[in-house]
């Protein structure tokens, strides 16, 4: 499972020119599904988003997580995460899951956030989306189990 985390001041997920998902401060997490990711693997970097210290405190240190600020996630389901670049000019999608095996992983990963009480928004599964966010930083880290 990889995760590109974006910290934000706002996003919004447009799919068939409608908004699926629109937060304010917060993280956009681009999620891409392995073929041999678990739900184990999903829960726990739920758990390690919702309590990474991300946000800044009073004194300007990344020492706040998402839960701590009262921040949103905005979450994409993103197979290109798993392309793998090293032959060709075309990339391969070979080691990313299949839709049947990576939608109930995406959305077991929404449905863990919200059980930790993040708020989570989705984008559409599957669909052709457009992304707008405003990187707060820019701070973007890449999350991998």
């Amino acid at each position: 499972m990889r995760l590109l985390l974006q910290r934000v001041k706002s996003a919004q997920v447009l799919s068939h020119e409608k908004v699926t998902a629109g937060i304010g401060r917060g993280l956009v997490i681009f999620l891409g599904v392995g073929s041999q990711d678990t739900p184990e693997q999903v829960d726990f970097l739920a758990e390690k988003v919702a309590n990474l210290r991300v946000f800044e405190d009073e004194h300007g240190k990344t020492n706040r997580s998402i839960q701590e600020v009262g921040g949103e996630v905005a979450l994409v389901s993103q197979f290109t995460l798993y392309a793998d670049t090293r032959k060709g000019r075309r990339p391969s999608f070979i080691e990313a899951a299949p839709p049947q095996v990576a939608e109930p992983l995406v959305d077991r990963f929404a449905d863990t956030l919200r059980r930790l009480q993040v708020p989570t928004q989705t984008g559409s599964f599957g669909a052709h989306m457009l992304v707008r966010l405003e990187n707060d930083g820019p701070f973007t880290l890449w999350l991998e189990k």
